[in-house]
């Protein structure tokens, strides 16, 4: 194995990803077909006892007779368009956005000569990666391609010794058999050079035909051997000259100033001098992919998370998992509508801002949290995700940013005796000299103020101009 100088395709975070703020992905698969809760289903349904097993067994038989290939052909996509897909994207706010390229389940959702398991073989029917990409680019969105692949190394491999996995002539479809304990987090018996190379093939593929903007890779990436890891971001930073593309990934699967750091279901206690981003999920199911009875998080809770993120210099990235129909649940288009009209009236606080010297006031303790390996290996042992909750932020929760020369204060709530109290902009803290004027977006009414040695005390306006966060406008 040849030694790599990752010095040498470090890479400056480009000042598109730096603005976006918001950017939106959707799992997709033949997971969705079985919709039974969660996208693992493609790995649990093969362990005996678990959940998704005993009911795939009961649903479908016996995994001799009904494996996962056998969903290929009900994932139909009937309803996939990928235009409605970018106005809904665009419709939202997100600022860059694409389709899972690829989860762990050797299905490639493009037009793949690597890899004859696609969408365009079967299932759909579509190149659903570069029809996406090609509709979010006519809506002025970014594109990215998010990477799970690394997974397939022992994700089928069964407790069921008669599993279709183990029959020779379903390796095409599921990767030859290896040792159990290969669908382990950190397996003993790490990836071959077939599986490492057959890895980098796909994701110069992807890269040679539809130059995404953004490349994310899932967790586990460790586990390729690193002159493949180094060789493929070689490749799509050098190689092919993606001079405003940008890399993100987890834990310590590249090092640092390669890419972008991401945290699962994540956020940051305080801000950070390096930009990051969250992905976390729309659906409140602990899935990332669509199930029966979908159930998903309010508006608001999505956009203080979301300022809360960008007041610590993070991007959020909100995955949505549409219908094996590919169609969208209409109540998760209506929360992503919401957040997206909130964005509207409310942009100013968040694309383009940076965060300011105090990135928070309030009583809601926010703490360090990730989906770390831990909590993976959890999930692994149990078949089950483990959630992550955060503290509902409160009417006395304060988050702050800037942009061009403004200082933005984002209130999580009304107050009830009609007045904000921000103690963070009291009179004598060193990062804040005079107020000029205060203003709230969206407001048309004038907002009067006082300033002390307490605190700035802005009168609220008669009416909200919005829900879920206001956000007051201050003029230094």
């Amino acid at each position: 194995m040849r030694e790599v100088d990752w010095s040498k395709i470090k890479k400056e975070v480009p000042q598109w990803f730096r603005d976006a703020k918001f950017g939106l992905f959707f799992h997709w698969g033949p997971y969705s077909v079985p919709a039974y809760q969660n996208e693992w289903y493609s790995r649990n349904m093969y362990c005996k006892g678990l959940e998704q097993n005993l009911h795939h067994e009961k649903t479908y038989g016996k995994l001799h007779d009904f494996g996962y290939k056998d969903f290929y052909p009900m994932m139909t996509g009937e309803k996939f368009d990928p235009r409605q897909w970018a106005r809904l994207a665009k419709r939202a706010g997100a600022r860059y956005a694409g389709p899972v390229s690829e989860h762990a389940d050797n299905f490639s959702m493009w037009d793949s000569k690597v890899n004859p398991i696609n969408s365009v073989n079967y299932g759909p029917h579509r190149d659903v990666v570069g029809e996406c990409m090609e509709a979010f680019r006519e809506e002025g969105i970014r594109t990215l391609a998010t990477f799970h692949h690394q997974w397939l190394w022992g994700w089928f491999m069964s407790t069921d010794n008669e599993a279709d996995v183990y029959d020779p002539a379903n390796e095409v479809y599921y990767g030859p058999a290896l040792p159990l304990e290969t669908n382990r987090y950190i397996p003993y018996r790490y990836p071959d050079q077939a599986f490492c190379q057959r890895w980098l093939d796909k994701v110069r593929e992807v890269v040679d035909q539809y130059g995404p903007d953004a490349l994310y890779f899932d967790s586990r990436t460790c586990i390729i051997g690193e002159t493949y890891r180094y060789d493929m971001a070689e490749y799509y930073y050098q190689t092919k000259g993606m001079k405003d593309g940008i890399i993100t990934y987890k834990q310590e699967d590249f090092p640092e100033g390669i890419g972008v750091y991401d945290l699962e279901c994540g956020r940051f206690a305080s801000p950070k001098p390096f930009y990051w981003q969250s992905d976390d999920r729309l659906e409140d199911n602990i899935t990332w992919c669509m199930v029966q009875d979908p159930k998903y998080k309010p508006a608001e809770r999505i956009i203080h998370q979301l300022c809360d993120i960008v007041s610590k210099n993070g991007n959020l990235l909100l995955n949505v998992g549409p219908y094996a129909d590919g169609s969208f649940h209409p109540d998760a288009v209506r929360i992503l509508e919401e957040i997206g009209d909130w964005l509207a009236l409310n942009g100013e606080a968040i694309y383009g801002s940076r965060p300011f010297a105090v990135a928070a006031e309030g009583p809601t303790t926010v703490e360090d949290a990730n989906y770390d390996v831990d909590k993976i290996q959890e999930q692994l042992n149990k078949g089950d995700a483990v959630d992550v909750h955060s503290d509902s932020l409160t009417a006395q929760d304060f988050r702050f940013t800037v942009r061009d020369g403004y200082l933005y204060a984002i209130a999580f709530g009304w107050p009830e005796d009609g007045i904000f109290h921000i103690r963070s902009l009291r009179e004598g803290v060193s990062y804040l000299e005079g107020i000029q004027h205060v203003s709230m977006v969206g407001c048309g009414e004038p907002v009067s103020y006082a300033r002390d040695g307490e605190g700035l005390h802005v009168k609220a306006p008669l009416r909200k101009p919005c829900a879920c966060a206001y956000v007051l406008k201050i003029e230094r």
